[in-house]
């Protein structure tokens, strides 16, 4: 069995700059909120151990009232996280070519 989730954007109340992220496994609608990505990378992974880590699917979104210089700083970090992973896996997370 393969995990699908959801990952939504969303801003603090009350706030223009303060962002989490709420993760939802679809089967059984367990949720997870995380704060920033290093905590969002670490509640995915534990909560794909439950399916062997073998996650099918990531469905992104993002709530209306998120700004574009927010999801400037969730892109870029994504990004970061991403080229960190590579390096220490030495594999791309997108299945091009091992490094």
């Amino acid at each position: 069995m393969s995990a699908i989730f959801k990952s939504i954007i969303k801003m603090a109340d009350g706030s223009n700059e303060d962002w989490y992220i709420e993760l939802t496994d679809i089967a059984d609608e367990r949720v997870e909120i995380c704060k920033d990505l290093q905590e969002y990378s670490k509640k995915i992974e534990e909560l794909g151990r439950d399916y062997g880590g073998n996650i099918e699917e990531v469905r992104w979104s993002k709530d209306d009232n998120v700004p574009p210089h927010i999801m400037d700083i969730v892109r870029f970090e994504m990004s970061k996280l991403q080229k960190d992973i590579e390096e220490e896996t030495g594999k791309s997370l997108f299945g091009e070519e091992d490094k």
